[in-house]
């Protein structure tokens, strides 16, 4: 899959570019750096005009930047030993960004005085114009489930690849990361992706009834490829980088704008970081929902996202979203290539039927411990409808609220983080080309819309290689059983909605439309990192889900799991 090369070609020529140094890689999403990033922030208590965490993926060039300076003035800020070998952790797993390029601790027991030279690095090759990083990727995860519904059973998963990252003549920065997956995961993620026909953050995938033979016939068997390349188009300003992978937009556990639940795609980023300011331009190339069935060419959608940070104060950062969602498949609509333009405009003058979004996010610092944020998102809605209450279907916005707590309660190294998200029926749906989705999945929160959650994470590294974690989550969703549309599947066309009431059609939707769902879900997890970043992970998670007044049977889930992982993010399933 790959954006027209008409395109990626008169965006370069706008920018005018020419390699100028100054390329970078970035880290992957879900690397508990960006934990280690956000706390240090806040106990800073400023803002970083290079760092930027609010658009993620975040630079590791800019990340070893910040940890170096914040790590000179840990005295002053008050940060534990805890804290200090987090930052010598962080800065060794991206060392080639350190002032010497050596950043990366040495090993004392180096493999056949060739592999593991440097602790966190398989292969490590530094010569004056190349750098190179090899790292195996594997994990293997093991749940011991007990469904209401499905009984008791024991379920797997296991990845296997490679992670390779670079640079060449210091002017293109290069990364790819490859892993072969088989999955059985447990029965409400099994229900959820038999329902959509996709498996959460993957995109092809087989199962092993599909193929014959295996262990399971809801055994999920897929590949997931990332890479990009990236280069300065300005030195230490814009960088321009073309790959297939995620992005998240936002300071929150969920991002009502894009997160990082569906499958990768391909895109093309121009992020220009000057001043206070850090603006990037996306462009992506997606895939539209579609049935299953044999092998074909699939049709693309095409989106196009701009998203404006500005450090406003020392304390306050303020952001500007806005995307477009084709309404035309394996079409790309040069107009919305402006890198710098109101996209509703665009629609407007265009008399198209395409999908915009707009949104308003902020972070803001509080005592060196306290950081709040938020985000409000706006699909369509009227103000005068908005004031009347009257439920009225085009009332389509989400927001979000938030606040972390770090070092709470004066104890080192607890941090606290609660999160309120609330999107009413429709928002994100359109025709079933435009909605905001890619490959059968969200591409924002995963309930989708229709819903009220409230969720909330606690966060203790009492000893240097233990993380602690509790999360709970709570929600109530609207649910949309039959042929009816009450606005609470993204992927409906939303012309065919329900009426609530049928003598007045486009009025009477509320927050919670059709028959309602609440879910309660609690996880304990603990993960102790053995050595640079190969983690031994146990936990156990309840979830409850139930319908309003008994519609359906409710389905209750407890599991046990422990697993091994080396260079991964750990695999969660407290999507929904």
């Amino acid at each position: 899959m790959m954006i027209h090369k008409k395109t990626v070609l008169l965006v370069l020529l706008m920018y005018g570019v020419s390699p100028a140094g100054a390329q970078t890689t970035y880290l992957q999403l879900g690397q508990e750096d960006y934990q280690v990033l956000d706390r240090l922030e806040t106990r800073a208590g400023r803002l970083s005009n290079d760092l930027f965490l609010s658009v993620k993926p975040v630079s590791r060039k800019s990340a070893v930047k910040f940890l170096l300076e914040t790590g000179d003035s840990a005295d002053a800020i008050g940060l534990t030993a805890i804290d200090r070998y987090n930052i010598d952790h962080a800065v060794s797993v991206s060392g080639e960004w350190a002032p010497d390029e050596d950043g990366a601790i040495d090993s004392r027991r180096p493999w056949f005085k060739t592999f593991y030279k440097k602790q966190p690095d398989f292969v490590h090759v530094k010569t004056d114009n190349f750098f190179l990083v090899v790292n195996p990727v594997i994990s293997g995860l093991v749940l011991a489930e007990n469904n209401s519904v499905a009984g008791s059973q024991t379920r797997f998963s296991s990845s296997r690849g490679l992670e390779l990252r670079g640079w060449i003549a210091k002017k293109v920065g290069f990364y790819t990361f490859f892993t072969d997956n088989q999955e059985d995961p447990v029965s409400f993620v099994t229900g959820w992706a038999d329902r959509y026909s996709a498996v959460p953050g993957a995109d092809y995938y087989q199962t092993r009834a599909s193929h014959g033979g295996g262990i399971a016939a809801n055994t999920y068997d897929y590949l997931l490829a990332r890479g990009y390349v990236d280069f300065a188009a300005v030195k230490d300003h814009i960088n321009v980088t073309f790959g297939y992978d995620k992005h998240f937009f936002g300071d929150g556990m969920r991002s009502l704008f894009l997160s990082d639940f569906s499958a990768g795609a391909t895109f093309l980023r121009l992020n220009t970081k000057i001043w206070k300011l850090n603006y990037q331009n996306l462009f992506l190339e997606l895939t539209p929902q579609f049935v299953r069935g044999g092998d074909r060419v699939l049709p693309h959608k095409y989106a196009t996202v701009h998203h404006l940070s500005f450090n406003a104060t020392r304390w306050l950062n303020l952001g500007l979203f806005e995307s477009v969602m084709f309404s035309r498949a394996d079409r790309y609509s040069f107009s919305y290539m402006i890198p710098i333009i109101l996209y509703r405009e665009i629609e407007r003058a265009n008399g198209s039927p395409d999908n915009v979004l707009l949104g308003l996010n902020f972070k803001a610092l509080a005592a060196k411990h306290l950081q709040f944020y938020g985000q409000l998102l706006l699909d369509e809605f009227r103000f005068k409808e908005l004031l009347a209450a009257d439920g009225w279907w085009g009332n389509k916005l989400g927001v979000q609220l938030g606040g972390k707590y770090f070092d709470a309660f004066t104890v080192r190294n607890l941090d606290l983080q609660a999160e309120v998200n609330i999107v009413r029926p429709f928002t994100y749906a359109h025709d079933t080309l435009a909605n905001y989705s890619h490959y059968n999945q969200p591409l924002a929160h995963p309930l989708g819309s229709g819903f009220a959650e409230l969720i909330g994470v606690a966060r203790y590294q009492p000893v240097k290689n233990l993380f602690l974690t509790v999360k709970g989550m709570y929600y109530i969703k609207g649910a949309d059983t039959g042929t009816a549309n009450y606005g609470n599947e993204i992927m409906k066309d939303y012309s065919t909605r329900t009426p609530v009431n049928p003598a007045a059609p486009e009025y009477g939707y509320g927050l919670v439309t059709g028959v309602k769902t609440n879910c309660l879900l609690v996880n304990f997890n603990a993960s102790y990192e053995l050595r640079e970043n190969l983690f031994i992970d146990l936990g156990v998670t309840n979830r409850d889900f139930t319908f309003e007044n008994n519609y359906l049977p409710a389905n209750t889930t407890t599991y046990f799991y422990g697993g091994l992982r080396l260079n991964l993010a750990r695999r969660d399933y407290d999507f929904y």
